[in-house]
């Protein structure tokens, strides 16, 4: 049974920093792709980084970049993103995913039930 459970999520103030975890079963995570995506209240999903564990490059939204790093530990079969300088406009659930490739949310098969991010300013 395929299952990505998110974890780490949690009020942070303004400036701190926080690391998320998707802990993936069921699958060989180096034959996947692996985004986080978020969605904020009243807004639409969005993605905000991917990795493609086989070979492990990487893709970030603009909001994202220099702020946040995806990385994997493929003998752990989890996907870390570690956010850092967060904004209150961070604030979201997170969510993970799995799919063949970082070409966006619609082409992600599993999806997880997501994590609560909350940014104080």
């Amino acid at each position: 049974q395929v299952q990505l459970v998110e974890s780490g999520g949690e009020v942070v103030q303004f400036g701190g920093s926080l690391r998320l975890s998707c802990a993936t079963s069921g699958f060989t995570l180096d034959h996947y792709a692996v985004g986080w995506f978020r969605q904020a209240p009243g807004k639409e999903r969005e993605g905000v980084s991917c990795i493609r564990t086989s070979d492990t490059s990487t893709h970030y939204a603009d909001s994202a970049k220099g702020r946040f790093t995806i990385f994997s530990d493929n003998v752990k079969s989890t996907v870390y993103l570690q956010m850092n300088s967060l904004k209150p406009e961070d604030t979201a659930v997170y969510f993970c995913a799995a799919g063949a490739e970082c070409t966006g949310s619609s082409t992600m098969k599993f999806w997880g039930k997501g994590t609560l991010v909350a940014v104080s300013s």
